[in-house]
């Protein structure tokens, strides 16, 4: 079941899951973790019966845009369809809202795994909090 929720609903959920894969599993420095576009975003929120197994955030910009970001999925949950489903869902809440375009900050090892979902690489590869990452791009087609 994936779940959206704004921050205040969704921090004590959300990030014990973003600091396990992120600052402990990865080697993100904590104070990274967490930025001012969490408030302003929409979060979903993966369960496995009462354990939320991942998450990720929806932001909006400016220009009918939004970024998706802070995808994670506790390392016993992944490999099942967590993440796709989480997408699926940001997917859905952003064409809910007239979103045209979305982006991501792509690790550069998942690159596959958005690729799959029609998002496109652009850009040189750059590290963000150590990681090599790239930037994504998906296109929305315009709800009738």
């Amino acid at each position: 079941m994936i779940l959206i929720k704004p921050w205040d609903h969704a921090f004590d959920i959300a990030y014990p899951v973003r600091k396990a894969v992120f600052v402990l599993e990865q080697g993100v420095p904590e104070e990274m973790e967490l930025d001012e576009f969490d408030p302003l975003a929409q979060h979903a929120l993966s369960y496995e019966g009462p354990i939320c197994t991942g998450t990720a955030r929806l932001v909006y910009l400016k220009d009918n845009s939004a970024q998706i970001g802070r995808m994670a999925v506790l390392s016993q949950y992944r490999g099942q369809g967590i993440g796709t489903a989480i997408l699926e869902a940001l997917l859905k809440l952003a064409r809910s809202q007239g979103i045209s375009s979305l982006s991501l900050h792509s690790q550069v090892k998942a690159i596959p795994f958005y690729e799959k979902r029609g998002f496109i690489a652009q850009g040189p590869v750059y590290e963000e909090a150590g990681i090599p990452h790239r930037n994504m791009i998906l296109l929305l087609p315009k709800m009738v």
